[in-house]
């Protein structure tokens, strides 16, 4: 690298000194091709960045390793966010977002917490998965599923945040046993109103999520030499 042009060591410190005929002096001082142009400058201040960042990588993160600890996997609990994306445009329901999860896979302590959660949610509570929630259809339903939305912030991690909260909250009141909440039925009035606007047959004769199947058959109406398949399904 070309050393500096005279006078412009130590500038901060020698500013004080200039006079007109200092400024007189470097502007008439001729070119000797001993500089670079700015364009020049520009890169070598590129470089020299890259290089302290290369020096950080040498010599301090190896430091980091003191700070490593385990990884140790969160309880089984686990949550389904969605998100709506319209390829990058903007609209306003890009910031929502809906959790989902199993009431079997929430940290419960015991049946009447379970019971409790389920009354807690009211109509968020539905005893199979909801359609859009990325849960597959064919895992066991056993105690339903619950989903929480949040679209009344403007940024998506804030409506994510507070619906992960009223989870945390929701469990947290299911397993306080001051909470007695035996006697009261689990409604399902919300599901019902469902099945009745969807009308797909399980608003008739109110088997709503139980019309039967070839499971439900009496085995011991078919005939003997057919009974053998049935017993494979």
């Amino acid at each position: 690298m070309a050393a500096p042009r005279r006078g412009l060591v130590n500038l901060a410190a020698a500013q004080e000194d200039w006079d007109e005929d200092f400024y007189l002096d470097m502007l008439s001082t001729p070119y000797e091709d001993d500089d670079t142009v700015a364009a020049g400058h520009i890169m070598l201040q590129n470089h020299r960045q890259l290089l302290y960042y290369l020096r950080l990588i040498e010599h301090e993160m190896p430091k980091l390793v003191a700070y490593r600890r385990p990884f140790v996997p969160p309880p089984d609990a686990s949550l389904v966010v969605r998100s709506i994306n319209y390829g990058g445009e903007e609209h306003p329901a890009t910031a929502k977002r809906v959790v989902v999860a199993a009431v079997d896979s929430l940290p419960l302590k015991n049946a009447d917490a379970i019971h409790r959660i389920k009354i807690l949610s009211g109509p968020r509570w539905t005893p199979q998965p909801p359609a859009d929630a990325g849960v597959s259809q064919l895992d066991e339903w056993k105690n339903g599923y619950i989903k929480i939305s949040c679209e009344d912030f403007p940024e998506p991690a804030m409506n994510l945040k507070w619906a992960s909260d009223t989870m945390d909250r929701l469990i947290e009141h299911a397993n306080n046993p001051n909470h007695n909440l035996k006697d009261v039925p689990v409604d399902l009035r919300h599901v019902y109103a469902k099945a009745r606007k969807a009308k797909k047959g399980e608003h008739a004769r109110s088997r709503v999520h139980g019309r039967p199947t070839i499971q439900d058959f009496p085995r011991e109406w078919i005939p003997k030499m057919r009974r053998k398949y049935f017993e494979e399904l």
